[in-house]
C-alpha cells in the first residue's frame, strides 16, 4: 500500500495515520476504489473527527452520523457530487467493516436528484404571487394554495394534495401557523402565513388545493394544474419542487441550523442539505463575527 498522507497534514495525521491505513486495508478489496481516494477521504475523515474532540477510533468516525457531520462540514468547499461521492465511500467502507452488525439502523438512502430544482429568485416568486392574485376565484385560491404550501411550508407534491384546511392551525393572532398532520413540526413562513391561515379557513375540512376532489391523490394532480394555468410570458411555470427548494434555501440563507431544516423539511439526514449549498452566499466577515458572538448574522 503506498504511503499517502494528505496536503499539508495536522500535527495529529502522525497518530492517525496508522489507523487509518488499517481500516483502508481492511476494505479496500471489498469496495470498488482504489487505495489513494480510500486514503484520501477517510484520512481527512478522521482528522475532522479529531477536530470536534471525538475518540481516535474507526468505531466512533465512521459512524453514519459522524459521517453525514463531516460531509456538510465541507459543503462550502466542495461540488455536490463530490460530497455525496464522499458520503458513499465512507458508507461502504463502514458496511465493508459489518459494523452495522453492531446495533446501528441501517442508514437511509438518500432519493435525492443529482441536479436539485432551482430555487425561484423573489422577483420571479413575487411576480407568481401577483399573477395569481388576479386569477378567478377558484384559480387563484388553487395558485396560492400551491405556492404557500410550497414555498410557506415546504411540502412535497403528495403533502400539498392530501393538505386539509383543518390540518393548519395557530392559538391566535401573531402565533405561528402549524401544519398538523405531517408527523414533523412545521410552521409558515410569515410571508405566507395569513394568506394560508385564510384558505385554511376557507376550506373548513376539505382540502386546500382543488378543494371540490374527492380523492387525496392522483397522478398529474399537481403537475396538470400549471399546464391547464400557465404563467404569463416572463414568468416561469409553477412547481413544485423549485417552490420547495425555495423554501429550503430561504431557511439555509437565513442560517437556521441545518438539522432543524433537514427535520421540517422531512430529510434523511442534515446531509441532504449539501446539494442546495452554492444557492447559499457564504458569510461575510461581519456576519461571521456576529454568530461567533452568539448573536442573528
Amino acid at each position: 500500500m503506498p504511503v499517502t498522507v494528505p496536503r499539508d497534514p495536522a500535527p495529529a495525521w502522525a497518530a492517525l495515520a496508522p489507523t487509518v491505513r488499517a481500516v483502508v486495508a481492511a476494505t479496500v478489496t471489498q469496495v470498488p476504489y482504489d487505495v489513494e481516494r480510500l486514503l484520501h477521504v477517510t484520512g481527512r475523515l478522521a482528522l475532522w473527527a479529531n477536530e470536534v474532540g471525538l475518540p481516535p477510533d474507526p468505531d466512533a468516525w465512521l459512524r453514519g452520523e459522524v459521517i453525514d457531520a463531516f460531509v456538510l462540514s465541507l459543503a462550502d468547499r466542495h461540488a455536490p457530487a463530490t460530497l455525496r461521492t464522499y458520503r458513499t465511500w465512507l458508507r461502504r467502507v463502514r458496511h465493508a467493516l459489518t459494523w452495522s452488525d453492531r446495533g446501528e439502523p441501517v442508514p437511509p438512502k438518500l432519493s435525492a436528484p443529482a441536479r436539485p430544482h432551482q430555487p425561484y429568485e423573489a422577483d420571479e416568486l413575487a411576480g407568481l404571487r401577483h399573477w395569481a392574485g388576479y386569477l378567478p376565484p377558484h384559480q387563484r385560491a388553487d395558485a396560492l394554495a400551491l405556492m404557500g404550501l410550497g414555498a410557506g411550508l415546504g411540502l412535497m407534491p403528495k403533502e400539498v394534495a392530501a393538505t386539509r384546511g383543518s390540518d393548519l392551525h395557530r392559538h391566535g393572532p401573531g402565533h405561528p401557523l402549524v401544519h398538523t398532520a405531517l408527523g414533523r413540526l412545521v410552521a409558515a413562513r410569515p410571508a405566507w402565513k395569513e394568506v394560508l391561515a385564510e384558505l385554511a379557513e376557507r376550506a373548513g375540512s376539505g382540502f386546500l388545493f382543488r378543494p371540490g376532489r374527492t380523492t387525496d391523490y392522483a397522478k398529474n394532480l399537481i403537475g396538470s394544474w400549471p399546464k391547464r394555468h400557465p404563467a404569463p410570458t416572463g414568468l416561469p411555470a409553477l412547481s413544485t419542487g423549485r417552490l420547495r427548494a425555495s423554501w429550503i434555501v430561504e431557511l439555509m440563507r437565513a442560517r437556521i441550523c441545518h438539522d432543524v431544516i433537514a427535520t421540517a423539511a422531512g430529510l434523511a439526514s442534515a446531509a441532504s442539505l449539501a446539494r442546495y449549498q452554492h444557492f447559499v452566499p457564504p458569510l461575510t466577515d461581519e456576519q461571521t463575527l456576529r454568530i461567533l458572538r452568539g448573536q442573528a448574522p
